[in-house]
């Protein structure tokens, strides 16, 4: 219990002896304030507005990149036409097309509000939000590309949506960093440097170990490469938001050794992340690529964000399991999209199936 001085002690004394009430009501008033200040101190910071400022980035991110594909698709394909040397046999013609510029500006557009959207929104929240982007390069292909979206493709942009949905419900929206001093006491916690040790030594083993001798082979290894330090990407593009929050604040970011930390890493992380994915789209085939590293790259940001950010601390059972099942779902999507997408199915043949089905029971 807490002593009172001699003169406040004699003057709750005086007035308990008048009205024994006024002092359980006080009693009771200050035992409130003492649990609220407690309360205050332990509850996180909500995002706020913020958190909607992020998810509307990441959709119109996804939605930009996916329109780049398109227009970049279409700008090639009027080259084509016109007979000039193609990309892929090594020319450069596209430079001079307006529509090849405009896909680049497009997904320059895009890129530069997935940023932001890690400065404003979580990263558990944005990163499986960029599967929107291979759900809306779906759509408009088959519009303007005249590539035939399939039932097994719609049942996939349907199974995108639902999941993407069920992810922004049950998405964290606490904000566990909320400057850059903030960020360098997050990135010098012991578990998260043990983690970036064990990430580090296992992608340089795969790097000069693995690859050399069974990456053009196995389609996992140059996708692990690119999935495990393209987390510590997003980590980067986390801190670097932080640092243009700061800036556009007036605080002195640029004097602070962890600026250019960030900035560097963030740089090595993409170089690298970019070089094996290249790597990985030269080899083996596109539809193959493209499903393997969005599940794992994903489930590496996941990890990497749940250890470093702890974005998940403040989150329920059941919002975990959410956004789990949301992943799952949006997975299941990307699948569907890509391992079906040369088989031509539609609701139209479900007769047949079922009338050759029966014949074969017969």
């Amino acid at each position: 219990m807490v002593r009172l001085p001699n003169q406040e002690t004699s003057i709750i004394h005086n007035a308990s002896e008048t009205n024994p009430l006024t002092t359980t009501l006080n009693m009771v008033t200050s035992n409130s304030d003492i649990n609220t200040s407690s309360s205050a101190t332990t509850e996180p910071v909500a995002y706020g507005g913020g958190f909607y400022i992020g998810l509307g980035l990441a959709v119109s991110s996804s939605i930009f990149i996916g329109g780049s594909f398109i227009l970049k698709k279409k700008g090639l394909l009027r080259l084509a036409a016109k007979g000039t040397t193609r990309a892929g046999d090594g020319g450069h013609a596209y430079l001079k097309e307006w529509m090849w510029w405009a896909g680049l500006i497009t997904m320059g557009a895009g890129e530069a509000a997935n940023f932001l959207a890690y400065a404003f929104a979580p990263a558990s929240l944005v990163t499986p939000l960029g599967a929107l982007s291979v759900l809306v390069s779906a759509v408009l292909s088959s519009y303007f590309l005249d590539e035939r979206l399939n039932l097994h493709g719609k049942m996939g942009c349907v199974l995108s949506i639902l999941g993407s949905t069920v992810i922004v419900i049950h998405a964290p929206q606490t904000e566990e960093v909320a400057d850059l001093a903030d960020m360098g006491v997050k990135l010098r916690d012991p578990i998260f440097v043990t983690y970036a040790v064990i990430v580090l030594a296992v992608s340089l083993y795969l790097i000069f170990y693995i690859a050399p001798r069974h990456g053009t082979s196995n389609v996992m290894i140059y996708i692990s490469i690119c999935s495990l330090l393209g987390a510590f990407s997003v980590s980067c593009v986390k801190g670097v938001g932080l640092v243009v929050k700061g800036a556009a604040a007036g605080d002195p970011v640029w004097l602070q050794p962890l600026t250019y930390l960030l900035i560097l890493g963030l740089i090595a992380s993409v170089s690298t992340q970019v070089n094996y994915l290249n790597k990985a789209l030269d080899v083996f085939n596109t539809s193959m690529v493209t499903p393997v590293y969005y599940v794992l790259f994903t489930t590496t940001v996941l990890l990497c964000s749940a250890i470093l950010f702890k974005e998940w601390n403040a989150m329920d059972p059941r919002s975990v399991i959410g956004m789990l099942a949301g992943f799952g779902t949006i997975v299941t999507g990307i699948f569907f999209l890509h391992a079906f997408k040369d088989i031509n199915f539609s609701l139209s043949d479900l007769p047949k199936f079922v009338k050759n089905r029966s014949e074969l029971l017969d």
